[in-house]
């Protein structure tokens, strides 16, 4: 999953969080350097990424962009789960999408020496732009797909992954809706997360 996702999955805890939200950018070991909780935040961020790597609903979803992206498909999955999460965002939370942005940008600011040099370079920008809220928007994915191709080797087919989105919105919407019900349990029975939900 991508940023969005990590962060909500942490629940309530600010240090979970941090770790989770850092978790691409730990290698190896090098998670053993921080607090026990941010490294539970890690080690949280690692299976999320192995439970959504293996899942068949994912896999059924990445189907839609292969022919544009190959191997590289999951990944764009990733992007647009992250899409649904943030457009439907008060059917998981409580708090708003800018309340809970603001919230992980002051956490993550109060704990900025600890971040990983590669964090630090692109808080600034997140924060400024306030990316974890475009996720909402159409527009925004765009964007975080254009730099992703820019900046990785992600083949720049910005444009066909929106129009299979769109095309085929209902449907990965629904492979999202019960990957997303399987992901929250594996969190909370895994990790024994407290995941604030929003009242039903």
């Amino acid at each position: 999953m991508n940023y969005l996702a990590h962060l909500y999955l942490s629940g309530e805890s600010d240090e979970l969080l941090l770790g989770n939200f850092i978790g691409d950018y730990v290698k190896g070991q090098q998670y053993l350097r921080f607090s026990d909780e941010v490294q539970r935040g890690v080690l949280l961020h690692r299976a999320i990424d192995s439970f959504t790597d293996n899942h068949p609903l994912v896999k059924d979803a990445g189907q839609f962009f292969r022919p544009y992206y190959g191997r590289y498909s999951g990944i764009v999955t990733d992007v647009i789960f992250d899409h649904f999460l943030a457009r439907y965002w008060l059917d998981y939370c409580p708090h708003t999408l800018r309340q809970f942005s603001k919230h992980v940008h002051a956490v993550l600011l109060s704990n900025f020496f600890q971040l990983p040099i590669r964090v630090k370079g692109f808080l600034p920008f997140l924060i400024q732009h306030k990316r974890l809220e475009s996720y909402a928007r159409i527009d925004g994915i765009q964007t975080s797909l254009h730099i992703m191709a820019h900046r990785t080797s992600l083949p720049d087919q910005t444009e066909n992954a929106i129009n299979v989105l769109e095309t085929n919105f209902s449907e990965l919407k629904d492979l999202f809706d019960h990957f997303f019900a399987d992901l929250v349990k594996h969190s909370e029975e895994s990790f024994k997360v407290e995941i604030l939900k929003a009242a039903k």
